[in-house]
């Protein structure tokens, strides 16, 4: 069983900062890339920000000076620093890995797959 489990959401004035942390546990056998998404209710859930096991960063425009993502491989957690925050950063916020747990038998290869956080609400509102 693998579990990525988020924290620090919350409600924030505009311009406000929050920090979001999310650690994995269980059966890992590596951890490929990390990231974080967000969902609006009625709308689809959109990359915010990924961190690859290569140590490359990707962004959405949307947040490209404000947020910064960063990740602690030693202990499989991956964090998300807000900042300058806006009404429209409001929405359910998701940690997501490409996790790879143990060959369930010797000889085979790890097993890759995909794995959510139950989300964390962040509300920006004055």
């Amino acid at each position: 069983q693998v579990q990525l489990v988020e924290s620090g959401g919350g409600l924030v004035q505009p311009g406000g900062s929050l920090r979001l942390s999310c650690a994995a546990s269980g059966n890992i056998f590596s951890i490929d890339a990390m990231g974080w998404y967000r969902q609006v209710t009625g709308k689809e859930r959109e990359l915010v920000a990924l961190f690859s096991s290569g140590g490359s960063t990707n962004y959405a425009d949307s947040v490209k000076g404000r947020f910064t993502i960063s990740r602690d491989n030693a202990k499989d957690t991956v964090s998300l620093r807000m900042n300058s925050l806006k009404p429209e950063d409001t929405a359910v916020y998701y940690c997501n890995a490409d996790i790879f747990t143990p060959p369930q038998r010797v000889g085979l290869l790890p097993e890759r797959g995909g794995f959510w956080g139950q989300g964390t609400q962040v509300t920006v509102s004055s």
